[in-house]
């Protein structure tokens, strides 16, 4: 019997351990980018909401906050900050982000912010 018994087995489960870590990355990367694109449309729908004649900056934190529960689940929906200002003319929605990161991989931190002409009445 020679000494290299079991070492193919050994690389089978060495090589199987990183093509899955290498997937739970790849899969992180897609959800990450998922919640980026919730997040995206929350704001922009917030800053549509937040723009017409009646609103206020309430209506459109509340829309924010109903499209990121339609599209997020509570995990990820944790990460998210959205916070809803008006001036004059300009309504602005800005969603602070942080998701967490997956096994050994770093959390991801990003702004969003939407703006929208508010309407006027002629």
């Amino acid at each position: 019997m020679s000494g290299a018994a079991g070492a193919a087995t050994l690389q089978y489960v060495v090589a199987t351990a990183f093509v899955l870590v290498v997937f739970v990355g790849l899969t992180n990367l897609v959800v990450d980018l998922y919640a980026r694109g919730a997040v995206r449309a929350a704001v922009d729908e917030a800053v549509r909401a937040g723009a017409r004649v009646d609103a206020s900056a309430a209506h459109c934190s509340s829309r924010a906050r109903d499209v990121l529960t339609d599209l997020l689940g509570s995990r990820l929906r944790a990460g998210v900050d959205v916070s809803c200002a008006e001036r004059v003319d300009v309504v602005t929605a800005t969603a602070d982000v942080r998701l967490p990161g997956w096994l050994l991989l770093p959390d991801w931190s990003f702004t969003v912010t939407g703006t929208a002409v508010k309407e006027r009445i002629p």
